[in-house]
């Protein structure tokens, strides 16, 4: 999962070629310490799987379908509320009481119609969500509770594909970016669920920063270039202005990722 050198002229190696309006498109992120004609290919090539795609999810979303991703997954069920307005910025009032996942689709092809958008109106259960991952070659995981978070985190593990978990509360957020056998995996870090609060309160602002972040990651894997932040949380507590990256131990313990495969999806009791 390391990324793999840039060199001149590697936008040669592959005889698959965007049409010239995709080039125009993505000329501003072409060049040096950016993106190589190669590295676009690349996210042109790429399939993400995001759920859900609501307050992180969907600026995450928005970020990898302007800057060209091939594939886009959203999971999210429920139907639009007046107040997830203050974050979910793929929503509308015009799209309130209808279905999330249809209408945050829609969103995306409006922005890049080159992008093949999925929507899933539900969030996947862990047999679902282990197809999803199989086909995907990254998986985004802005789910609000640790039962969805959890459950990604074991497809990821069972795939082997990587895993970028975004997390908010407050004017507070985190994002850890995970290779499933390499590095520390969520259970890892949470052996045990954490208390959950529901209805938790939460700045759009702080939603749209880690949903950036997110996205920057991910680019960085799927394109191959950069440093991806492996084995790291990246946590940002806006309100007193400040940030840390934190180095992620992996537990030879871990009922997810440790010395014995895991046989059993994650327990009702985590839910």
């Amino acid at each position: 999962m390391e990324p793999r050198s840039q060199h001149p002229g590697d936008e040669l190696s592959d005889p698959v070629s965007l049409p010239p309006e995709a080039w125009q498109r993505y000329a501003r992120q072409i060049g040096p310490g950016v993106l190589s004609r190669e590295a676009q290919r690349r996210l042109s090539r790429a399939t993400v799987l995001i759920t859900r795609a609501g307050g992180m999810g969907g600026p995450t979303a928005l970020a990898l379908a302007a800057a060209g991703v091939g594939r886009i997954v959203l999971a999210h069920g429920g139907l639009l509320q007046l107040p997830d307005l203050n974050r979910q910025i793929l929503g509308s009032e015009a799209g309130l009481g209808q279905p999330r996942a249809a209408q945050f689709a829609a969103r995306l092809r409006s922005l890049n119609s080159a992008v093949d958008v999925v929507a899933i109106d539900h969030e996947p259960d862990e047999a679902e969500a282990h197809r999803l991952a199989q086909q995907a070659d990254l998986i985004i995981s802005a789910a609000p509770n640790f039962a969805e978070r959890f459950r990604l985190n074991f497809a990821a593990v069972t795939t082997g594909k990587p895993l970028i978990d975004a997390a908010q509360w407050g004017m507070q957020g985190s994002l850890c970016v995970l290779a499933p056998g390499k590095t520390a995996c969520l259970r890892c870090l949470y052996p045990e669920p954490p208390e959950f609060e529901e209805h938790f309160p939460v700045l759009g602002a702080i939603s749209m920063a880690i949903g950036a972040l997110a996205a920057l990651e991910a680019i960085k894997i799927l394109a191959q270039v950069g440093e991806p932040s492996w084995g790291k949380m990246w946590i940002v507590d806006a309100y007193r202005g400040h940030t840390s990256i934190v180095e992620l131990v992996r537990s030879p313990d871990c009922r997810a990722c440790g010395k014995s495969l895991p046989a059993e999806p994650t327990p009702e009791s985590d839910r």
